[in-house]
C-alpha cells in the first residue's frame, strides 16, 4: 500500500538494543507492526514513530545535505532508553521508515529543478501514510529528513481531519519562501496556499535569516504569527513568553508541532548555528506544547549526525531521543 515504506521487525529492533540483566530498554517492549491496519485499529496504541531519512529537500533549497543521517543513530539512542512507565511503551508503535533510496540516488546528480521535482515525489510518498495514521486517531512522531516534510505532514493531517490544521514551529527560519518548486524552505507556504494550513505560528526566528518580504507577509496576514529569538538577546522578552505567544495563536484547535534543530546552538543541522536556544529550552518547548495543546502530529527535523561537508556529531541522535521521550512523557 505504501511502496516506499518499510516496517521495522521485532528482530531488527532488538539488534539495535543493548540488553542488560536487571534492566529493561524501550527496544525490548516497544510495539511493532507486521499488519499496519491491525496495529492502527489497536485502541492501546497512541503514538506512531517513523522516520523520513532524506536530504533532497534541503539540497533543493541550496542547503548542506546530511539530514538523512539522523534516523539510524536516533533509533539506537531511543531504543536504549530505560523503559519506564512514564514513557508508556505499550502505547508507542515503532513503525519504521521511508526507504527513498532510488530518489536519493537520482538526487546525487540532479540540478536544482530536478531536486525540486524529486522533493515533490517525497511529498507524494509521505502524505498518504500520515493521513491513514491520523485518521485512525493516532499521533505520528516523525523524525526527518528536511523541513520540506512539513508539507506532506500538514497535507496528510488536514485531509484526515477534513479541515485545515494549525501549526507551531520552533525554528530559526519561517520556511515560508515562494512556491517556486518544492524544497525545505517553502513547505508551510505550499500548505497554506493549498488549504492544508490555517493558523501558523513561527517562533524563535532569527532576524538575520528571514527575508524582509516574508516578514512583511507575516505582519499583514492574520493567520500568520512570528516572534524572534533576537528579542531575548535584547532583553525584551524570555523564551517561555515566545512559546506562550505561539500557543495562543496556534493552540485554538488541534495543531502540528514542528521543531527544526537548526535553532539550537551547537547542534549539527543543515543550517547549524552558534547562537540559538539551548537544548534544555528545546526540551521545554516540547514539554510545554505536549501539556498545553492537542497535537495532531510532531515533527523533529533538519538534524544530522553527518553532514555532506564532513562535519559529524553523534550526540544529535541522543538529543532527539530526549525530545521524543519528553513529548511522550508530558503529553496530555
Amino acid at each position: 500500500m505504501f511502496p516506499y515504506f518499510k516496517n521495522l521487525s521485532r528482530e531488527e529492533i532488538l539488534q539495535l538494543t543493548n540488553v542488560r540483566p536487571g534492566e529493561q530498554k524501550l527496544g525490548e517492549v516497544i510495539q511493532t507492526a507486521t499488519d499496519l491496519a491491525a496495529a492502527l485499529a489497536n485502541p492501546g496504541i497512541r503514538y506512531v514513530l517513523l522516520g523520513i531519512p532524506e536530504d533532497i529537500g534541503v539540497r533543493a533549497n541550496g542547503g548542506i545535505g546530511g539530514a538523512h543521517s539522523l534516523w539510524g543513530p536516533f533509533l539506537r539512542a531511543f531504543l536504549n532508553v530505560q523503559a519506564q512507565k512514564a514513557l508508556k511503551p505499550g502505547q508507542v508503535l515503532l513503525l519504521g521508515s521511508f526507504q527513498l533510496d532510488d530518489l536519493m540516488q537520482a538526487s546525487e546528480t540532479a540540478d536544482l529543478a530536478a531536486l525540486r521535482a524529486l522533493t515533490a515525489r517525497v511529498d507524494e510518498a509521505v502524505f498518504p501514510l500520515i493521513q491513514q495514521i491520523i485518521a485512525a486517531g493516532k499521533l505520528p512522531i516523525v523524525i526527518g529528513g528536511g523541513h520540506n516534510n512539513a508539507y506532506p505532514l500538514l497535507r496528510g493531517a488536514a485531509t484526515a481531519m477534513g479541515r485545515p490544521l494549525n501549526c507551531i514551529n520552533l525554528d530559526a527560519h519561517a520556511d515560508y519562501r515562494a512556491t517556486e518548486g518544492r524544497h525545505s524552505g517553502n513547505g508551510f507556504r505550499y500548505a497554506k496556499e493549498q488549504g492544508y494550513l490555517k493558523r501558523y505560528a513561527a517562533i524563535g526566528l532569527h532576524r538575520n535569516y528571514n527575508q524582509e518580504a516574508i516578514m512583511e507577509t507575516f505582519a499583514t496576514e492574520p493567520d500568520l504569527f512570528a516572534n524572534f529569538y533576537d528579542d531575548i538577546i535584547a532583553g525584551e522578552t524570555d523564551f517561555n513568553t515566545l512559546i506562550q505567544q505561539g500557543l495562543q495563536h496556534a493552540a485554538t484547535a488541534p495543531m502540528g508541532m514542528e521543531l527544526d534543530l537548526d535553532c539550537i546552538a551547537g547542534v549539527l543541522a543543515s543550517a547549524a548555528t552558534p547562537s540559538g536556544i539551548t537544548a534544555a529550552a528545546a526540551r521545554a518547548f516540547v514539554a510545554t506544547c505536549a501539556q498545553a495543546a492537542t497535537l495532531a502530529y510532531a515533527h523533529f527535523t533538519e538534524g544530522a549526525t553527518r553532514l555532506r561537508d564532513g562535519r559529524q556529531d553523534e550526540t544529535t541522535a541522543k538529543l532527539v531521543a530526549y525530545l521524543v521521550t519528553d513529548l511522550i512523557r508530558y503529553s496530555k
